[in-house]
């Protein structure tokens, strides 16, 4: 099966041990030496609307990847993505008396 970048920057990526959705391709990694695809790249999430920056991008190794379907790409990956935190206050000393 061919696939062009342009047709990977919509597929989404899916992590096969967890099951987790880790988001869609956003770029692509290439070794112009050897003219090979090293690694896909999922941008983090935007913090606050984007005013507070980005999470950490997600960097998959060509390696990692176990199958490249239609719309899906399946991935052996070790870290997902961790539970947002509220960083602002914390709920419980609110209610502290």
């Amino acid at each position: 099966m061919r696939c062009r970048i342009v047709e990977m920057r919509n597929k989404e990526v899916i992590n096969v041990k967890t099951g987790v959705r880790l988001g869609c391709v956003s770029d692509v990694e290439i070794d112009t030496k050897d003219a090979k695809l090293t690694a896909i790249i999922i941008y983090g999430k935007l913090r606050w609307c984007g005013l507070l920056g980005r999470e950490d991008d997600l960097i998959i190794r060509w390696e990692d990847i176990e199958i490249i379907g239609e719309d899906t790409i399946l991935v052996k990956h070790n870290v997902g993505r961790r539970p947002k935190k509220c960083r602002f206050f914390n709920i419980k000393k609110l209610w502290r008396v």
